[in-house]
């Protein structure tokens, strides 16, 4: 893996140093179907030219391709010998002239990790198809390249594939005597460049709209996806949210769609939620619907296509210069994915979603030792790589929320506008944005950018609030307080809301100040005079990014009545204070627990309940004692079968409920009823078990002993496909059994036979919180393996083994000193593999505070 590592300053010299004109790739992938070649990775033809120039003739550079062998080497017409001149992942160039061609014919190899041109087999037909997946450096392993995002050019692809195949890429494509031609491209990035070929499912819409010149704009749309899939795919909604995105786009960016048609593909084994290839949008496949889900899976599907089209004019038209501003294009995609599915789409409470899901992901990630500015410090790919985080994404696009208040909705767009235009196909640094916010505001962005892009941390604000002898405010205050390891202060546009009961009893907003809170204590004078609050809600609406925090007389209002808080954006942030005070061991986790059991239920937004689900079993695992785990996981399995039961049959909270019943289910009594609905001997009203609810409910069979390999055999024969085989994978390897975790190990860490979405389940089915004392010899085996892996395997299936396979159910003092033992042994290890690690160990030390926090309250 290092020796395929790209630094900061290497790509700087390089793009001082040459100009792309333009590339010329042709990719010959009839080798995907047939037998093995024999010895070695199954590989295809790879012939590319690339012209470009140099500014100081003489000089030396090089050219990126990853590839078991190189054929031929030609620069300027002079044969290289490929031998001296390609060390595996560079292509030394020496003695340029001002105009040169490259030409390189090279043997590349299909990926089962989703890195490069993967190749997936379909278990239900012997189908093959591919794809290829690139951000933010695999395209090296397709075609030789410059592979930095700010050497732009033109691109024209011609790919031969096997008969009755189709091939899309970028541009539109025509198929002659066998060979895909594809429409050259324009300046664009090397790693949204994009190949999907074989016998896909393929739906086609068009969309038009008048532009303001009053020419006409039409988009050949489509939409494909695997063949076994073609019965679940509901094209006729993602046509409709793109669709509805394009019209939105247009009206506030003023600058047409750029890149022809726009193709989206729907993908297997994809490591992603989704890429930004302009005209060729790659997704992952389980967006595509199996079984029933709720509407939340919808929203999220439309979030998502929103988001990736954001990109076209974010990231694919205008792209930063180097990954330290990579934020760039993801906080404002992030951003501009709710922002147009609450102004275009059905979707109309997302922002409750982004305050209860999408922020949940940037408090937890600004709270670890990784955690860095928005504007990031990106020295080289593998950073990068770890950069794809909740800050990048969740965070920035709740601070542009926040720029959003701060100076306008108008100027903001109005920013976007000049941005586009004045830097179409180009790429930018972070000045290049404050200017034209600048411009169109009038603000001081140089400011607001120190503090909210250039410096790391959360901040908290808690109300204090005392009253006079009548009972009413006599003064409010919000108090910030920030982390000791990032100390900083920040300015924050918060709305600060004031509740009560109703005679009804229903908890409502009575009262509301908007204020501008700047340092360590600010006074909201317009609340002085008001009656005397049940609960203050500092950050109401939503409109900064900041830990709240509750004055005592806030939180006994919410113990004893959360679930009467009436508007749903101020339960979904009370949630998701409660959640932050369980994590930050302020909170005891059996109270977060109570509070689920006790309110869950008349929660009526199910993209907030199926929240408080993962959130409940969250602190079931990791933060509860361990002396109340039992008693814990039994309350919340009799509380879900509770409302699994009183639920309105067949609605969407029923579904949600059935779902986390399964995943609390442990009782003997629980696992008959599963084993019940699975067999038909047992019925709830309304209650389908489709296949993806059958696998849910294996799943506890299989971990506790009570579905054995023959019982998931045959439900393996029931749903015999691609789906089917992870869902078997991930239950094979949660038995209780010694043998089964030894295999299930050695599958993914001694062996790399399984593809990256295989290893994926492997390792979701070896980790189960019930089989701590099954896992414990792990721990130790853990940090003597993942040295070697890093080493030895891609990055991607370095990341999945380095976070999924940590000993974190060993939650005892003793792994928290292994962890600190192996940090202080391999200070000398890769940054990446040594942020994974200190992650890891942050997690582990929280969820010790929780556990502490936990007992306390238990032993008093």
């Amino acid at each position: 893996m290092p020796g395929e590592n790209l630094t900061r300053e290497e790509a700087r010299e390089r793009a001082a140093l040459l100009s792309v004109d333009g590339y010329e790739v042709s990719l010959d992938v009839r080798s995907a179907v047939g037998g093995p070649e024999g010895d070695g990775p199954r590989t295809f033809r790879s012939v590319t030219t690339i012209r470009f120039r140099c500014n100081e003739p003489g000089a030396s550079s090089f050219a990126d391709l990853v590839a078991p062998r190189v054929t031929a080497v030609s620069l300027n017409g002079r044969d290289l010998d490929p031998g001296e001149v390609f060390d595996g992942s560079r292509i030394l160039l020496e003695d340029l002239a001002a105009d040169n061609e490259l030409v390189v014919d090279a043997q590349c190899a299909y990926s089962r990790t989703g890195e490069g041109m993967h190749r997936f087999v379909d278990p239900e037909d012997g189908e093959v198809y591919l794809y290829t997946q690139y951000e933010p450096a695999d395209s090296r392993r397709v075609f030789v390249n410059f592979e930095q995002p700010d050497l732009k050019a033109p691109f024209r692809f011609e790919v031969r594939a096997p008969e009755g195949w189709t091939v899309w890429s970028n541009g539109v494509g025509e198929q002659h005597d066998g060979v895909w031609r594809f429409a050259e491209t324009k300046p664009i990035s090397t790693y949204i460049t994009c190949v999907v070929a074989g016998p896909y499912h393929y739906v086609t819409d068009t969309y038009a709209r008048e532009l303001p010149d009053g020419t006409r704009l039409e988009i050949p749309l489509g939409a494909l996806c695997r063949k076994g899939l073609a019965r679940h795919f509901d094209a006729d909604d993602v046509f409709l949210i793109t669709k509805q995105g394009l019209d939105f786009f247009h009206e506030h960016f003023d600058y047409p769609y750029p890149f022809g048609k726009y193709d989206q593909a729907f993908v297997p084994e994809y490591n992603l939620g989704a890429m930004e290839n302009p005209g060729l949008v790659t997704f992952r496949e389980e967006y595509i619907f199996r079984g029933k889900v709720t509407q939340a899976s919808y929203e999220a599907r439309a979030n998502v296509i929103l988001h990736e089209m954001a990109h076209m004019w974010f990231g694919d038209l205008v792209t930063m210069v180097w990954w330290d501003d990579l934020w760039l294009k993801e906080s404002f995609a992030d951003f501009m994915g709710t922002f147009a599915g609450v102004g275009a789409t059905r979707f109309e409470d997302a922002w409750i979603t982004f305050a209860n899901r999408r922020k949940a992901w940037a408090y937890r990630a600004d709270q670890l030792p990784s955690t860095h500015p928005i504007t990031a410090d990106i020295r080289d790919l593998q950073d990068a790589k770890l950069n794809f985080d909740g800050i990048t994404y969740a965070k920035g696009a709740s601070v542009l929320k926040q720029l959003v208040a701060y100076v306008g909705q108008d100027a903001f767009l109005e920013g976007a506008r000049r941005y586009f235009k004045r830097h179409a196909y180009g790429n930018t640094r972070l000045g290049d944005l404050l200017a034209v916010l600048g411009e169109t505001s009038g603000r001081d962005m140089g400011a607001w950018a120190r503090s909210w892009l250039q410096t790391a941390g959360v901040n908290a604000l808690t109300p204090q609030v005392l009253l006079d002898a009548d009972g009413r405010i006599d003064e409010l205050a919000v108090v910030q307080e920030a982390a000791e390891s990032h100390p900083e202060l920040r300015p924050h546009r918060v709305a600060v809301g004031l509740y009560r009961r109703s005679q009804v009893g229903a908890l409502e907003r009575y009262a509301r100040a908007e204020v501008d809170v700047d340092g360590a204590r600010t006074v909201v004078a317009e609340l002085a005079g008001q009656d005397a609050p049940e609960l203050v809600l500092v950050n109401d609406d939503d409109l900064t990014f900041c830990k709240i925090r509750f004055d005592d007389t806030s939180l006994a209002t919410l113990r004893e009545h959360l679930g009467a808080l009436t508007d749903p954006l101020a339960r979904a942030l009370c949630w998701s204070a409660l959640w932050n005070l369980t994590r930050d061991a302020l909170l005891p986790a059996r109270e977060f627990i109570d509070l689920v059991l006790r309110f869950g239920g008349r929660e009526t937004d199910i993209g907030v309940l199926q929240m408080l689900h993962a959130w409940a079993q969250s602190a079931l695992v990791h933060y509860v004692a361990p002396e109340w785990r039992a008693a814990a996981g039994t309350a919340l399995a009799q509380g879900a079968l509770a409302e699994l039961r009183q639920a309105e049959p067949a609605s969407e909270h029923q579904l949600a409920w059935a779902r986390f019943f399964a995943a609390t289910a442990s009782a003997p009594a629980d696992l008959e009823l599963l084993r019940g609905l699975l067999e038909g001997t047992e019925e709830i009203a309304g209650l389908d078990v489709d296949q993806e609810l059958r696998w849910a409910f294996l799943e506890p069979l299989a971990t506790y002993g009570a579905a054995d390999e023959k019982v998931l055999a045959a439900e393996l024969a029931r749903d015999d496909t691609a789906s089917g085989k992870r869902h078997q994978v991930r239950c094979l390897a949660a038995r209780p059994s010694a043998a089964v975790k030894a295999q299930a190990w050695a599958q993914v860490v001694e062996s790399d036979a399984l593809s990256n979405a295989l290893v994926e389940a492997t390792i979701a089915g070896f980790e189960r919180p019930s089989q701590r004392e099954l896992l414990a010899p792990y721990a130790e085996k853990y940090f003597a393996a993942i040295g070697r892996v890093w080493r030895e395997r891609s990055i991607q299936i370095g990341m999945d083994v380095v976070r999924g396979l940590f000993p974190a159910l060993q939650d005892s003092p003793e792994t928290l000193a292994a962890t600190d033992a192996w940090l202080t042994a391999h200070e000398d290890a890769p940054p990446a593999l040594r942020r994974l690690v200190l992650e890891a160990r942050d997690d582990l030390a929280r969820a010790l505070r929780g556990q502490e926090c936990d007992a306390a309250v238990g032993a008093a």
